[in-house]
């Protein structure tokens, strides 16, 4: 006789029946949720990549911005094509000692060669020397360049770019004070000679390029190449292909264009860029920014 009670006999658990019914509702379920919840999931993620794109966009064309407002006056130039911008880029200035100011001063930049010069590749900086923000330490060194009276691509001898004519730049070779000493002194085989009215210069560290790559979607800076007559536009090659900077990707769309504006000596560059991310729902990001430029020589 057995013992135990009858209802520990009966089967324990889930039928099969059961597990399945349970399995179709917890998709039902799931489903009806994953169709809610999938909208605004979606929506969020393309928000955050439209706005990714954007802050890309403004940040590139804030760095091209910030560079136009330090570029050589006359030195903008603009591929045909409109996909490269090119600049003179400095980092100072000052006045420089001329023979207008009299003798026993210090050294005056020479312009005219029929003065005799004890130093014709010096020249005294009137007043300070031109140093960084925090006053520490000298703008100006070995390697920089010197430009006078830059008139831009066409006015030879006052063409930054071009020597073959003639030249208004000439290469620091070292700083001891208040005196600079030139590698040599162009100025004085300038035909005719062209000095500053105001007596200014300029100290022009590096060219600067930014390409428009729209084939593989980039916006690229180079900077640190040698300064050139004509204006580099191949990326593949010299002095482009080993400079480059990556400043936004995803770029769908570029283009710089420059206008001079008419007695005023100030030019207007304009930068269009768009931009997008492949197989996605963010769609196209564009924005144009201008920037003025002082052409005053």
């Amino acid at each position: 006789m057995n013992s135990h009670p009858a209802f520990l006999n009966r089967a324990r658990g889930f039928t099969l029946v059961e597990m399945i019914i349970v399995i179709v509702i917890t998709g039902i379920i799931g489903g009806m949720v994953a169709v809610f919840i999938r909208v605004p999931v979606q929506g969020y993620v393309d928000a955050a990549a439209r706005a990714s794109l954007a802050d890309t966009a403004d940040t590139a064309a804030r760095r091209i911005t910030r560079d136009l407002r330090l570029a050589l006056p006359n030195s903008v130039r603009v591929s045909t094509d409109g996909h490269y911008l090119e600049l003179l880029l400095t980092k100072s200035g000052g006045r420089y000692l001329s023979d207008a100011d009299g003798p026993g001063l210090g050294d005056a930049l020479g312009f005219d060669a029929s003065l005799a010069r004890a130093k014709p590749n010096n020249f005294t900086v009137v007043g300070a020397m031109p140093a960084d923000a925090q006053g520490a330490r000298q703008q100006i060194r070995a390697g920089d360049f010197i430009v006078v009276y830059n008139l831009g691509p066409g006015y030879a001898p006052a063409d930054a770019y071009n020597c073959a004519a003639g030249c208004n730049r000439a290469t620091v070779a070292g700083v001891n004070g208040t005196v600079i000493t030139l590698a040599s002194n162009p100025f004085l085989a300038q035909s005719p000679p062209l000095e500053s009215p105001s007596h200014r210069f300029q100290v022009v560290s590096t060219p600067v390029t930014y390409a428009c790559d729209t084939a593989k979607g980039r916006l690229t800076r180079h900077a640190g190449y040698p300064i050139q007559a004509d204006q580099p536009d191949k990326l593949d090659t010299a002095p482009l292909a080993a400079t480059a900077t990556l400043l936004a990707q995803s770029v769908t769309a570029c283009s710089f264009s420059y206008s001079a504006i008419a007695n005023v000596q100030r030019g207007l560059v304009s930068v269009a860029l768009s931009m997008g991310a492949a197989n996605s729902n963010t769609g196209t990001i564009s924005l144009v920014q201008q920037a003025q430029v002082v052409n005053t020589p």
